[in-house]
């Protein structure tokens, strides 16, 4: 599995993945038809059964040269998670093959042992091809390694790891037909048996090799996790700030790429900018275990225990999409009392409007129990952009509402007074400067009371918009 991420161009992937599975397929026809020329004119059944192996190795070669071309292809319409399966199946295919080869050499062996004994003729050209074999496996199989860990390639670690264990496998074959000559100028009769023995333990090392490629390949085409992997992203993961849970992670693998699928908690008075946010946090933290996964996050809203009861309400809201704001919250003879005001499309009819706070109301009294009564003041959400003419400034009313303005002792002073009229309305904003220090309750406060006096003085007022600002941040 790759630790780091390095960039290499699918081209020259595979482009280099192709060569070294090439060149794996032309040793493996030389080196299976010197075995089976050799093994017939010997009778050694380990030669015969290092010449099967290796023919075995020529298919499971061909078979991966084949899956190597395909598994790089990009995803399409029809395999969308890409057509890196293809290696796996490769490796599987060849761990049904080798097992087959096991079947038949432990028979033809047990046949030699306690049924039909067969003299063999050990002679230089076996000795010569065994020593041979065994240096182009040494060769082929360190060529393969290094191409299938630098692009973590299944089916050329299996093709790897066969040659390998080839080297050997054709050593104690030639350890048997070395025992064999031992046994007849020594006059050592039970040595004759040496070759048979040899070839049952080439047996058992294609199944040791077969049961490791098994475990992997079942793994891979199951969509089995790789051992330790979901460990060490939960772990990643978990120090993501924000996250309140790592609720689900499932990875599965295809070829040399992985796919990371995640559930995850956040709070849910979270924005939805916010959770974005925190899902690409997640994504980079899984990347830092597998640089190259396909990373899908799925965050889950979750009521947290310190959520106040105004985030309960909110939460109610949120859930159905409106904006909620001046909760106020009453607690009179021990009976909580809900005021608020819900904004809803100004589109709709009053029935409609009613309908959907009523449905809202029944939710919050569900979720907050504790909640007695609630009011709620409907108002309206623009939905469309109005058009305006900028009225001409008014020097007398611009006057009045400054000296409105100056009854207050924390304004510092008002400014930037714009006077409109919308569609036969009249809208007034200004600035106020204020003291650094005024808590933001007390701010609105004074703003409220600073409508309420303007809307007296200037009864034809439809809406007043006044825009706080502290003093060290005065921009006039």
């Amino acid at each position: 599995m790759p630790e780091a991420s390095v960039s290499y161009s699918p081209e020259s992937m595979r482009a280099e993945k192709r060569a070294v599975a090439g060149n794996s397929v032309l040793a493996a026809v030389v080196i299976t038809a010197l075995k089976i020329v050799v093994g017939f004119t010997t009778g050694s059944l380990g030669i015969l059964s290092e010449a099967a192996h290796s023919a075995l190795d020529l298919i499971a070669a061909v078979i991966t040269l084949f899956s190597v071309g395909v598994s790089d292809k990009p995803a399409d319409a029809t395999h969308q998670y890409g057509h890196g399966k293809v290696e796996n199946f490769s490796a599987f295919i060849e761990t049904a093959l080798l097992l087959l080869t096991c079947i038949a050499i432990v028979y033809e062996a047990i046949q030699r042992l306690f049924f039909r004994h067969k003299a063999i003729e050990p002679n230089t050209a076996a000795f010569a091809v065994l020593f041979v074999s065994m240096g182009v496996d040494f060769w082929r199989s360190r060529a393969l390694a290094k191409i299938a860990m630098k692009y973590d390639s299944q089916a050329l670690e299996a093709d790897a790891l066969h040659f390998s264990t080839d080297v050997w496998s054709s050593g104690v074959v030639v350890l048997g037909l070395l025992l064999v000559l031992l046994g007849r100028r020594l006059g050592i009769a039970w040595l004759g048996d040496a070759d048979p023995v040899a070839a049952l333990f080439v047996a058992g090392v294609v199944v040791y090799v077969s049961g490791r490629l098994a475990r992997k390949t079942v793994d891979a085409l199951l969509d089995g996790a790789p051992a330790g992997v979901r460990t060490r992203i939960v772990t990643a993961v978990s120090h993501v700030d924000g996250l309140l849970e790592v609720d689900r992670v499932r990875i599965r693998r295809a070829g040399n790429h992985y796919f990371a699928d995640l559930s995850v908690g956040l709070a849910r008075n979270v924005t939805f900018q916010r959770s974005e946010q925190v899902a690409d946090a997640v994504a980079n933290a899984v990347h830092n275990v597998l640089p190259d996964a396909d990373v899908v996050v799925h965050p889950v809203p979750r009521a947290v225990r310190s959520e106040n009861i105004f985030d309960r309400v909110r939460a109610v809201a949120t859930r159905h999409n409106v904006n909620l704001h001046d909760i106020s919250v009453q607690d009179l003879n021990g009976q909580l009392h809900v005021e608020q005001h819900l904004e809803l499309d100004e589109l709709l009819s009053l029935k409609e409007a009613h309908d959907r706070v009523t449905v809202i109301e029944a939710e919050i009294r569900h979720d907050v129990p504790e909640v007695s009564s609630i009011l709620t003041h409907i108002e309206s959400e623009p939905a469309t952009i109005e058009s305006g003419n900028e009225v001409l400034r008014d020097a007398e009313l611009e006057k009045k509402l400054k000296s409105i303005a100056g009854n207050f002792p924390e304004i510092v002073d008002m400014h930037d007074v714009q006077i409109k009229r919308v569609r036969g309305r009249l809208y007034i904003s200004c600035h106020c400067t204020l003291s650094d220090e005024l808590s933001l309750a007390r701010v609105h406060d004074i703003s409220t009371e600073l409508e309420s006096r303007f809307k007296q003085e200037a009864p034809d007022l439809f809406r007043v918009l006044i825009h706080p600002e502290p003093s060290t941040d005065n921009r006039r």
